[in-house]
C-alpha cells in the first residue's frame, strides 16, 4: 500500500511539475507553482517528512507564487505607466 501511495504522489509531481513547465503566462505559472508546492508537500508527508512538508507548504506553495505574482503585477504596472508615458504629447 506504501509502494502505491509513493508511485501515485510522484506521478502528481510530475504531472504538476510538466504543466508548471509547459505554461506560458506568469500568473498561471504562479499558481500551477503553487500546485506544484501543494504536490511535494504530499508526497514528503507520504514519504514520513512532515517537518520537509510543512517548510515545502509555507514556501513553496504560498511564499514563492505570491512573490511571483507581486513580481508580474509591478512589471505590468510599469510597462502601462510607460507606455501611458510614451502616449501624452510633450
Amino acid at each position: 500500500m506504501d509502494d502505491a501511495l509513493i508511485v501515485i504522489s510522484l506521478l502528481l509531481v510530475a504531472a504538476a511539475a510538466t504543466t508548471s513547465v509547459l505554461v506560458r503566462d506568469p500568473a498561471r505559472q504562479a499558481l500551477t507553482l503553487s500546485l506544484l508546492g501543494l504536490t511535494l508537500a504530499v508526497l514528503f508527508t507520504v514519504l514520513q517528512a512532515p517537518d520537509v512538508a510543512l517548510s515545502q507548504l509555507a514556501v513553496g506553495s504560498g511564499l514563492t507564487p505570491m512573490l511571483v505574482l507581486l513580481s508580474v503585477r509591478k512589471v505590468r504596472r510599469r510597462g502601462r505607466s510607460e507606455q501611458a508615458g510614451e502616449r501624452k504629447p510633450r
